[in-house]
């Protein structure tokens, strides 16, 4: 089971604060505690650009992907066939891979890497990876909080290798049964989208957040 840290010293703003671009606070640092504080209430941390300061969001929309919403097509379908997933085999090779920074849009800084690594070896941040006869071929990191999943940020080197990671988190995160999980991705982009991610309000994200507090980790990530 994920180890507790120490709480926090900082008392982060509510998530109703967020500004109009979903900015809630600028400061505080990435320990442990003060992460998963945060989660539990609704924020995540970016920078508000690559060089600038840490901020904390709760933009609004929120992107989520309902569990029972997965879309999968066809040539998806067909793709899982490609490729084995595991939980957690490489978990510095996906970060180092997502905080590349000849990635377009990278913001995952040497601090941020360091922060999640920290999680990780706390047992709260988790990998998931999709390999082929040629090595890891894609996957995603996120932190595990009770119900929650907070996905933070996926790649691929082959085609369809991050997207087959996903459809296995989704999978981990109805094993067992329990309903009212919440896969958080801070944003509906397109890509998501096409996955079927969807766009909720804040007040609607911290309500899914509340039932999923009240929840156990899933199986893989205990």
């Amino acid at each position: 089971m994920p180890v507790e840290p120490p709480p926090t010293p900082w008392q982060l703003p509510s998530a109703h604060d967020a500004d109009e671009h979903g900015v809630v606070a600028v400061g505080a640092d990435l320990e442990p505690g003060t992460l998963l504080q945060a989660y539990r209430h609704g924020l995540f941390p970016m920078p508000i650009d690559r060089d600038g300061p840490m901020g904390w969001w709760s933009p609004e929309p929120r992107g989520v992907l309902p569990l029972e919403g997965l879309v999968v097509s066809r040539s998806l379908a067909r793709a899982r066939a490609r490729y084995e997933v595991r939980v957690d085999s490489a978990f510095d090779d996906v970060l180092d891979a997502c905080s590349d920074p000849r990635r377009p849009g990278g913001w995952i800084t040497a601090e941020i890497r360091s922060a999640y690594r920290r999680l990780h070896d706390l047992g709260w941040a988790h990998s998931v990876e999709a390999w082929d006869e040629d090595g890891l071929a894609g996957g995603l990191y996120g932190v595990a909080v009770e119900g929650l999943f907070a996905g933070e940020s996926m790649f691929h080197r082959r085609a369809d290798a991050s997207k087959v990671a996903l459809v296995r988190l989704v999978e981990l995160l109805q094993d067992d049964g329990e309903t009212g999980r919440l896969l958080d991705v801070q944003w509906a982009t397109a890509h998501l989208s096409s996955l079927g991610a969807v766009g909720v309000s804040r007040e609607d994200y911290l309500d899914r957040l509340a039932l999923a507090a009240r929840l156990t980790l899933p199986p893989a990530f205990r």
